[in-house]
């Protein structure tokens, strides 16, 4: 078999390959072009930024800290992560900053690696009350073979119980205190959850990935201020970055700091994959000028979007404390693990809406749960309104409170859509989409 230089295989097999990724590539990004982007865990990243991770660091390796390589030819990548790291304390208010994590979950198994040993115990909020995968047995606290505690929760207020979770702490005695959710519609009352377990020797870890950009725009809670040793997260989020994650804290402590660099690197990374890194540091720089009214606009469309809702007729979680105060919002589409969250979120498929089923409180079976988990943070960036996500509640309702045919409901999605093509809150808002032509 002879291969032309530079090209595929010349079989028609091979070539027709190709073709089916590169057709499945332009037909995701034609819906999310058209469509609405509501899942809660998904942005989008600028142009700069696009143009950063589709550059040539995406073959590069950069192993250790800047100015201490594994490899040559780093120099101008130490430029860049060295003024990352700089501008990720400055975003998060912390002493200390580790750009390298390819995820939120790596982000959370090397804090776990350098925060506690197998067999330790660990107390977190369980994945049932909206606890992440990676604070489960199932996930990082498994690997790391943790001794789990979940704490009570007020499904009311969709928080833990603070006394009962104070109780807990005391009891159990934990290596980590784990806070932060994957369900996340309010700030965790994190101060006296701290402090008991300040009292029993545990350090506190809070995972903000959901709501790191709004930690860091100053329109949530401030977690290295209210007794966190160490917070997580990931860069795609409320954040506004390519795929990746922080490890940040707010120890001045040039051991600890170390034990956290090493956890990240040989811990959990080899490669860290330079061309997210870079484009972090572009997101960081356009935080820096954007970030806090991009924060303020996506609680404010959450907020809007989820009052709407519910004057629509929908079950919308948390009434009683106005909702949300943060990018999410949680619907009851039916009976605890009837699958009514699983029929909903196809059915607003099929009508252009891309949302995610997802367990709520009293919920035990992921994949039939009763819910929706919905996020704004998306249509936000491309410069939705209260006003535009009164509309999109209406489209709702349409489909799942009306039974009109999702594709006649479709239409009037992909109109709206399309006068939000632009990404805004970044440097190069010059008119293009943001999304691959």
């Amino acid at each position: 078999m002879t291969h032309p230089a530079g090209g595929w295989p010349a079989t028609s097999e091979h070539l027709q390959l190709a073709s089916t990724v590169r057709d499945a590539v332009k037909s995701s990004g034609e819906l999310y072009r058209l469509g609405l982007g509501m899942i809660a865990s998904e942005n989008i990243v600028s142009p700069a930024v696009r143009d950063i991770v589709s550059s040539d660091l995406h073959g590069r390796y950069a192993e250790g800290l800047p100015g201490k390589r594994y490899y040559q030819g780093c120099d101008d990548f130490d430029t860049i992560e060295a003024l990352g790291i700089d501008l990720a304390q400055q975003v998060f208010g912390a002493s200390f900053a580790n750009i390298q994590s390819v995820s939120g979950t790596v982000s959370n198994i090397g804090a776990l690696k350098a925060l506690a040993k197998p067999g330790d115990a660990i107390t977190a909020v369980s994945t049932a009350d909206g606890g992440h995968i990676s604070h489960a047995r199932m996930g990082a606290v498994g690997l790391r073979d943790l001794n789990l505690t979940t704490y009570p929760w007020d499904e009311e207020r969709m928080e833990p119980d603070v006394d009962a979770a104070c109780k807990t702490i005391r009891e159990v005695q934990p290596k980590v205190a784990l806070f932060g959710q994957s369900v996340f519609l309010f700030p965790t009352p994190l101060e006296e959850m701290a402090a008991a377990a300040k009292e029993v020797g545990a350090s506190v870890m809070y995972d903000g990935a959901h709501v790191l950009g709004l930690i860091a725009g100053g329109q949530f809670q401030d977690p290295l201020r209210e007794g966190a040793d160490l917070m997580t997260g990931s860069s795609h989020k409320t954040f506004p970055g390519p795929q990746g994650g922080f490890l940040l804290s707010s120890s001045e402590d040039p051991a600890f700091q170390r034990r956290l660099n090493n956890a990240m690197f040989p811990g959990v990374c080899s490669s860290y994959h330079l061309h997210h890194v870079a484009g972090k540091v572009m997101a960081l720089a356009e935080f820096m000028e954007y970030g806090e009214a991009y924060a303020k606009d996506t609680v404010t469309n959450a907020q809007a979007f989820a009052a709407a809702l519910a004057s629509e007729g929908f079950d919308v979680l948390a009434e009683g404390r106005g909702y949300t105060a943060s990018h999410q919002v949680l619907t009851r589409h039916g009976d605890l693990d009837s699958g009514a969250g699983a029929k909903a979120a196809k059915q607003l498929e099929d009508a252009g809406i891309i949302t995610n089923m997802n367990m709520l409180p009293g919920d035990t079976k992921a994949l039939s749960p009763s819910g929706l988990r919905l996020g704004v943070q998306e249509l936000t960036r491309v410069g939705f309104t209260p006003g535009d996500m009164e509309e999109v509640a209406r489209f709702y309702a349409r489909v799942l409170l009306a039974g009109e045919d999702p594709s006649d409901v479709r239409k009037d999605v992909h109109a709206l859509k399309l006068n939000h093509q632009t990404v805004r809150y970044c440097f190069n808002d010059d008119g293009r989409s943001g999304y691959p032509e």
